[in-house]
C-alpha cells in the first residue's frame, strides 16, 4: 500500500511540473559539421554596462559549460561554424479556479432531507509570471537559424545569487539536452 501511495505522489508531482521544454531544428542540416561556436555580439554587450548584465553572464557561462561538455570549442566569431544567441521573455498569466464545497450529507437537515444541496462556490484568481529562455544556434555562413531550444517555467522569487545561478544552470542543461539532434532524429 505504501508503494502505491508513493507512486501516486510521484505521478502527481510530475504532472504538476510547470516546466515546458521544446526543441526545433532544420532536419536537412548535418550537425556533425559544427565543432565550434561564438556568441552573437549585441550592441548592449559592446557597451560597458547594460541592465541585464548578471543574467547575460550567467546564461553564457551555463551555455559555455554545457557546450564544452559536448565537445564544442568557443572561438572568435570569424572562425565559428555556429553563432549562439539567447533571448528571455516574461509573460503574465492568470489562473481562475472555481470550487464547489459543502455538498452532500448535512446532519442538521430534518429527516427525509438528510442529503442536502448546500453548495458554496468559491473563486480564486492567481496572477503569476512565466519566464521563457530561448537558445538559438545559427549557421555562421548562411546566417540561418538551424536549431532552437526553449524552456518556459513559472518564475519563483529566488533569494540569493547562488539560487539564481542554479536555476539557470538547470534550465540551460535541459534546453541543450537534445543538442545536437541525434542522427536517428534527423
Amino acid at each position: 500500500m505504501a508503494r502505491v501511495i508513493a507512486l501516486c505522489l510521484a505521478v502527481l508531482v510530475t504532472a504538476c511540473s510547470s516546466t515546458k521544454t521544446s526543441w526545433d531544428y532544420d532536419p536537412k542540416i548535418d550537425f556533425n559539421r559544427y565543432t565550434n561556436y561564438a556568441w552573437v555580439e549585441s550592441e548592449a554587450e559592446q557597451a560597458e554596462y547594460h541592465l541585464d548584465g548578471l543574467m547575460a553572464q550567467r546564461v553564457k557561462d551555463a551555455v559555455n559549460r554545457e557546450l564544452a561538455a559536448k565537445g564544442f570549442k568557443l572561438v572568435p566569431q570569424e572562425q565559428a561554424g555556429l553563432l549562439v544567441n539567447y533571448f528571455t521573455k516574461i509573460d503574465k498569466k492568470i489562473d481562475v479556479d472555481t470550487f464547489n464545497t459543502d455538498f452532500g450529507y448535512n446532519p442538521y437537515y430534518a429527516p427525509g432531507w438528510a442529503w442536502g444541496s448546500r453548495i458554496h462556490t468559491e473563486t480564486r484568481v492567481r496572477e503569476y509570471e512565466v519566464g521563457t529562455l530561448i537558445v538559438d544556434m545559427i549557421d555562421s555562413q548562411s546566417k540561418q537559424l538551424v536549431w532552437r531550444g526553449s524552456l518556459a517555467d513559472t518564475i519563483r522569487e529566488k533569494n540569493s545569487p547562488q539560487e539564481r545561478i542554479e536555476v539557470i544552470n538547470r534550465s540551460v542543461a535541459k534546453i541543450l539536452m537534445n543538442y545536437p539532434p541525434k542522427p536517428e532524429e534527423q
